[in-house]
């Protein structure tokens, strides 16, 4: 089943069978129940997820209000990448919305294979470049937004 979702995946679409398959044998499946916590803000990264069924929630603590909801993720997206890229803390939490099964890809895993297959790194980490512009230009936009309702105040 794994095979036929990361298949699937924006991440991945670029990739040849062979360069799939370096890719699956470092993918795990892991399930998670309805609210279980899949990762907190502030802990160390060390896997990025895909999701294969169910949904999660991306969200951060907002000090006074409580759990703020960024985004809910369906199956075939994907999340936690900033990990794969960098040492800082996780930037937020990630929460499944319901039952749900995501593959796994642990950090030392990924830098080891792209370490050892620079044209897989290469097209991995320009989609991953891709990701972070399109959500840094959502957040721009949402920035834009809270300012805007901030000067009626």
């Amino acid at each position: 089943m794994k095979d036929e979702v990361l298949r699937g995946v924006y991440l991945f679409k670029e990739l040849n069978p062979e360069e799939m398959d370096l890719i699956l044998s470092i993918a795990r499946e892991k399930k998670f129940k309805k609210d279980e916590v899949i990762f907190s803000e502030g802990e160390p990264g060390n896997a990025f997820y895909i999701i294969v069924s169910g949904s999660v929630r991306i969200s951060t603590m907002v000090p006074g209000v409580g759990e703020e909801a960024l985004a809910v993720l369906k199956p075939g997206e994907y999340f936690g990448e900033m990990a794969l890229i960098d040492d800082a803390p996780r930037s937020a939490s990630a929460i499944a919305n319901e039952d749900s099964l995501l593959i796994s890809i642990a950090k030392d895993d990924f830098l080891k294979l792209i370490s050892s297959n620079n044209a897989l790194g290469y097209k991995l980490l320009w989609v991953f470049t891709r990701t972070l512009t399109d959500r840094l230009r959502k957040t721009d936009e949402q920035l834009k937004a809270i300012f805007a309702i901030a000067k009626n105040f």
